[in-house]
């Protein structure tokens, strides 16, 4: 946790997870209160928590380091963050950063027309940064240059040597000397995930053929002011800083040479990818950096510093696209556990009767055998799995001729696991190089399966779509052992809607998550955090699960509990889902009311029951998609205590 929360994140005194806005732990908020109290409220879960402070303390955090690293090498030029919305265009988050950022001078970044026309409204100060990236139409380069006509600092970025020559000619027709920047495709390419972001099979930016047809384009119409920004981007999580330095040393020379030409560029833009420890690990990884914010902005304002003193040319001013890293620590999915589920086991008292199946009897006495030796050595337990797999293949096999009885596979099926267990018990505190395939592939097979109340597709798209990782921590009974293992599986009807992947401690990747046993009567919940990027924004529509409930919160010293909720968005109905795919209500009930007038026309329903049939029809469509859980705690199912290595 001290890697991925960046410190604002942590454990309190009893055992709750709480978030500490200004990354004091004495003044952290306990987030399983803030769910109680929401809870009171009447909210339904899954539930969204943003803790708007985060926001604030994250942008605080990267122009602190950056005026640090501007400070520390001699600096000449300055510093100013844009936010690319595409991270997360929710009109909330937008303004907060806005609000939060005002008085350091934080601007914005748009990538389509949409983006563009939410956008331009938010600039109510005439200098507050737009940069305009991705593929522009006609329609879009207008907007940008009604934009500058107003006096806007907005600023298109040329993605494309057609693109210029449009946004070009639409200028000239209207008599304005429009600026603009330019991506450049460098050489230099990133690593992991989003490698092809940057480098030579990058879809967005020009080469530096075209780039110098742009620039010789504006030296023959005497235009070189109008070039004001230079830009890159290496993808969307930069994991490793040499990569960022090489780019950066790159992109530096190209200004360095063309202001020695003329050219009146103004601002160098290093793009995004500012990573953040989604693996909780500084390792060289997808889901890692190997780099602290201190040390990302010292690499860049010392590179180009270095470059543009060796040249003799004036330091830019710097801008850096930071999206994920702004926001992803801000949110926090709150999910509840439905039940949780594991292999049925014969009981420990278990004694087959004395008409049993031979196959029952051979696996009570291999169980017997493995309790006698507690000492047996690899060989021997390995030769007792294939014996316990050996009976289990062949009961299937009488079983699909029909020879072995339903209650016979049943006890062989719970004696089996039970072997297995045993098994795995014993090799857990071996080396796993150490084991035979088989043996070392029998633990994931007895891990147990938490069902839980969302959707992978919506809430975690990324998790499913790139196998991106996300911290997950039950968020009470922290400083309580736990003493069982789970994967995570969603509400959907689709085998991808699991969570299987999981951090944990050192640099391997985990199979399972370490969970409590749910006492009775207890609603286990878990945060899913660093969901704050992306997630929002991209969840697909997958069994017509909508966007949860989602509530604003705010620390307040002056509140009792040390915060207030400053609002709640409820979450999607069943009605505005069935509309997203054109199934409207009015036309839903009077279908249904059709068949059920049929029905007691017919005599198979009373006029009565119709009626309350009907009515509890409609009554669902204003409900949540997701499940609605019962007064009662969560489903358990093959509960135990046993002991969990934490390594």
């Amino acid at each position: 946790m001290s890697a991925w929360s960046d410190g604002f994140f942590s454990v309190g005194d009893n055992g709750n997870a709480q978030v500490n806005p200004t990354k004091d732990r004495d003044s952290g908020i306990d987030i399983a209160k803030v769910v109680a109290h929401l809870e009171r409220k009447g909210i339904t879960f899954p539930l969204l928590i943003r803790f708007q402070d985060v926001l604030k303390g994250r942008i605080e955090q990267l122009y602190e380091a950056f005026k640090d690293a501007l400070t520390e090498v001699e600096y000449g030029g300055t510093y100013t963050a844009v936010y690319p919305i595409k991270v997360n265009q929710l009109h909330e988050v937008v303004e907060e950063i806005l609000d939060a950022g005002k008085p350091l001078g934080i601007g914005l970044e748009c990538g389509s027309k949409a983006e563009l026309i939410a956008a331009l409204p938010l600039l109510e100060d005439d200098d507050t940064l737009l940069i305009c990236n991705g593929y522009k139409d006609s329609a879009m380069l207008d907007l940008i240059l009604s934009g500058q006509q107003m006096g806007k600092s907005v600023l298109p970025v040329v993605e494309k040597m057609d693109e210029f020559m449009s946004y070009d000619s639409q200028a000239r027709a209207i008599g304005l000397a429009a600026p603009f920047g330019v991506r450049l495709r460098l050489t230099t390419a990133g690593a992991g995930k989003w490698a092809d972001s940057g480098g030579d099979q990058s879809k967005f930016g020009i080469s530096v053929p075209e780039l110098l047809r742009v620039v010789e384009h504006l030296e023959a119409h005497d235009e070189q002011d109008r070039f004001r920004l230079l830009h890159f981007h290496l993808g969307s999580q930069i994991s490793d800083i040499r990569t960022l330095k090489r780019a950066v040393r790159e992109i530096t020379q190209v200004y360095a040479q063309l202001k020695r030409r003329g050219l009146g560029i103004r601002y160098l833009d290093v793009g995004g990818g500012l990573g953040i420890n989604y693996g909780g690990t500084y390792a060289s990884h997808d889901d890692a950096i190997n780099y602290s914010l201190g040390e990302y902005a010292n690499a860049i304002a010392s590179t180009v510093k270095e470059v543009c003193d060796a040249e003799g040319v004036e330091h830019p001013d710097l801008i850096s696209e930071s999206g994920r890293a702004l926001t992803a620590h801000h949110s926090v999915l709150i999910v509840n556990s439905i039940g949780l589920y594991s292999k049925e086991e014969a009981p420990e008292d278990y004694t087959p009767g004395p008409d049993s199946h031979r196959l029952v009897a051979d696996l009570h006495a291999l169980r017997e055998w493995l309790r006698e030796e507690p000492g047996m050595a690899m060989p021997q337990l390995l030769e007792a799995y294939h014996d316990a797999a050996g009976k289990r293949a062949e009961a299937d096999s009488l079983f699909s001729l029909g020879y072995l009885p339903l209650e016979e596979k049943a006890s062989i099926e719970g004696l089996y696991w039970a072997i297995c267990r045993t098994i795995n018990d014993r090799v857990q505190t071996w080396e796993s190089e150490a084991l035979p395939p088989e043996l070392d592939r029998l633990d994931s097979h007895l891990i147990d399966q938490c069902l839980c109340d969302f959707s992978v597709f919506q809430s975690l798209l990324d998790h499913w779509a790139i196998g991106q990782r996300f911290p997950i921590v039950p968020i009470q009974r922290l400083d309580e052992e736990p003493t069982r293992r789970a994967v995570l599986v969603d509400l959907t009807c689709d085998s991808d809607g699991k969570v299987s992947s999981f951090i944990g401690p050192g640099h391997r990747e985990y199979e399972f998550l370490h969970m409590h046993e749910p006492n009775p009567g207890e609603t286990y919940r878990f945060g899913i955090f660093l969901v704050g990027a992306y997630q929002d924004i991209m969840g697909d529509t997958h069994n017509l699960f909508g966007r949860v409930t989602e509530a604003h919160i705010y620390a307040d010293a002056d509140e009792p509990e040390g915060f207030y909720v400053e609002k709640i968005i409820r979450g999607t109905k069943v009605k505005d889902m069935l509309a997203l795919v054109q199934y409207f209500p009015n036309d839903l009930y009077n279908r249904m009311s059709r068949h059920i007038r049929s029905k007691v026309q017919s005599g198979q329903l009373k006029s009565s029951e119709g009626y309350e049939l009907l009515e509890r029809y409609a009554e669902t469509f204003n409900d949540s998609t997701y499940y609605t859980a019962p007064s009662t705690g969560p489903t358990v199912s093959g509960s135990r205590k046993r002991k969990v290595n934490h390594e």
